[in-house]
């Protein structure tokens, strides 16, 4: 009988909005005793040459990846590629277009948050991020964090940068077409990435799912670290109804403020199909 691979197909560097440079994080999800590893960065694949050289040296497998961000019925979808080409010149066109309102949404951000009295949260936000164009919501969480305004992040996301709380800007990203498009002309797989944490009716789900697979979708994340263990029986029921390939990521973006450590997350059912079954 075969091991059991580790493998965590979802997490992000200092290229996005993770906390540790690709060959850092490469690093750490070796010692944690990871077999496969994908970085999955935000609407970009800048990490991704770095974390595969690292990934060599270490001889752990690596597997090119992104995140795509999508918006659908009205919410913000992830979509994960899986065996991208990070050279591919479609994919990198269209992630480009996807982070061009970045900047311009945080500026806003920024302005709102300024209005109930906490001033200069662009210039704070940037701290933790080098490119504006990769600004994101989790940048203006560890500022207010870092300014005394919450205690962590988790309780930056009750009260401000949500629906109705200061901070809130809607973004309007890719198309699911788009997303799932790029990743394929790209040579990648696609899958919906944590979709526990998508606030829709059964009914929209079900069209979702359908649409996605129309389009060409083949994953959805099973076990991730944005699931809770019910969500994990949930969406394995998911999997096996619509014969979706099932797939495994810690959503690791750093040693603070991550609930799961890259490699720490329990293997998939042993009765779904991981995505990465034919891979190796």
């Amino acid at each position: 009988m075969e091991p059991v691979l580790n493998v965590d197909l979802h997490c992000h560097s200092q290229v996005s909005d993770g906390m540790l440079p690709p060959a850092e994080l490469a690093a750490r999800a070796r010692r944690n005793g990871v077999d496969v590893l994908a970085l999955t960065d935000h609407d970009e694949v800048g990490g991704l040459h770095e974390a595969a050289a690292a990934s060599r040296e270490l001889g752990m497998r690596f597997v090119p990846g992104v995140e795509i961000s999508v918006t659908w019925a009205g919410e913000t979808v992830h979509i994960v590629g899986l065996r991208v080409d990070p050279d591919d010149a479609a994919l990198i066109e269209g992630l480009r277009d996807t982070r061009s309102g970045r900047e311009r949404r945080a500026r806003e951000m920024a302005a709102q948050l300024a209005a109930v009295g906490i001033p200069d949260a662009f210039d704070g936000a940037l701290v933790h991020v080098g490119n504006p164009q990769l600004i994101s919501r989790t940048h203006f969480a560890r500022f207010l964090v870092e300014r005394g305004v919450c205690k962590d992040v988790g309780e930056v996301f009750q009260n401000y940068l949500v629906e109705g709380k200061p901070g809130y800007v809607p973004m309007r990203w890719a198309t699911l077409s788009d997303a799932v498009g790029w990743i394929r002309g790209a040579g990648g797989v696609a899958a919906i990435a944590h979709p526990g944490r998508y606030p829709y009716t059964p009914l929209q789900f079900h069209a979702l799912y359908d649409e996605f697979l129309q389009l060409g979708g083949r994953g959805i994340e099973v076990v991730t670290g944005s699931h809770t263990p019910d969500q994990y029986r949930e969406y394995a029921e998911v999997a096996t109804r619509y014969g979706f390939l099932a797939s495994r990521g810690s959503d690791f973006h750093g040693p603070e403020e991550s609930r799961v450590d890259l490699g720490c997350l329990p293997s998939l059912p042993a009765y779904l199909t991981p995505i990465w079954h034919d891979w190796f």
